[in-house]
């Protein structure tokens, strides 16, 4: 049984989704605000497997929330709900930490497909970095694409970890699909518009300057020197490029 937190101030729809979450086998606790929401993720007072968040709540929104956990190092599976229509909202949210997303008014049965999915995603990754503790060596099946390594870096893409000068750096969900996208197509020019339709799954005539956030702190993850970078380069006026072994590419 998965306990799940739902921060959401609108009463009626908090008991909503509660009772069919419960109706599910989950064990769901509600909280009206993202202080509370907070304080019983960081503070140890609960114990959660998923949180499902509201983007507009009284005082501390939504983004504030997901920032402050990813921050303190807090990568429990986030579902934000987003106003409907609001791409902008879904960028802001993926750059905030949140692991997927889901317009308002949603239907039911889609939200808990989306939940249960984090949720299996969540018990991959955990069972991954387990068998990694232990010794036990990646299954042969989907390696390759799982676990990547250049330039001294390895990024294991089934637990989310980057690690790099002994240190190892976890990256959001959404993160790692983007850097996963970039590198399925090392060596080739990527589009902005892409990447907004193939990892995000946005197609409305989005500001893709939120892209570019997302770059910049990729680059701080895997670059000598961000600010001249060597992997994640920018082709002016249309995308980025991934490169494994620049050195070896001509200009």
């Amino acid at each position: 049984m998965s306990r799940v937190l739902i921060v959401e101030d609108e009463a009626h729809l908090a008991r909503g989704l509660q009772f069919n979450l419960e109706a599910e086998g989950h064990s769901v606790r509600v909280a009206g605000d993202g202080e509370t929401a907070l304080d019983w993720l960081l503070k140890g007072k609960e114990d959660f497997d998923a949180v499902v968040l509201d983007v507009m709540l009284p005082g501390m929104d939504g983004f504030r929330v997901a920032s402050e956990l990813r921050a303190a190092r807090n990568y429990i599976p986030l579902l934000m709900l987003t106003a409907r229509g609001r791409p902008e909202d879904v960028l802001k949210g993926f750059a905030s930490g949140a692991d997927d997303y889901l317009p308002k008014p949603f239907e039911l049965a889609i939200l808990l497909a989306r939940l249960q999915g984090l949720l299996r995603r969540s018990g991959w990754m955990r069972a991954s970095r387990e068998a990694a503790s232990a010794g036990v060596p990646p299954s042969p099946e989907g390696a390759a694409d799982e676990v990547v390594t250049f330039s001294g870096r390895t990024i294991d893409f089934s637990t989310l970890e980057l690690r790099v000068n002994g240190n190892t750096i976890r990256l959001t969900l959404m993160e790692a699909e983007l850097l996963r996208h970039l590198i399925r197509n090392s060596g080739k020019v990527v589009s902005r518009k892409s990447i907004l339709e193939q990892v995000w799954g946005l197609k409305e005539d989005t500001d893709t300057r939120a892209i570019d956030n997302f770059i910049v702190r990729l680059r701080r993850y895997i670059e000598d020197d961000p600010a001249r970078p060597r992997h994640l380069v920018t082709v002016r006026g249309v995308g980025y490029r991934f490169l494994a072994e620049p050195d070896s590419v001509r200009s």
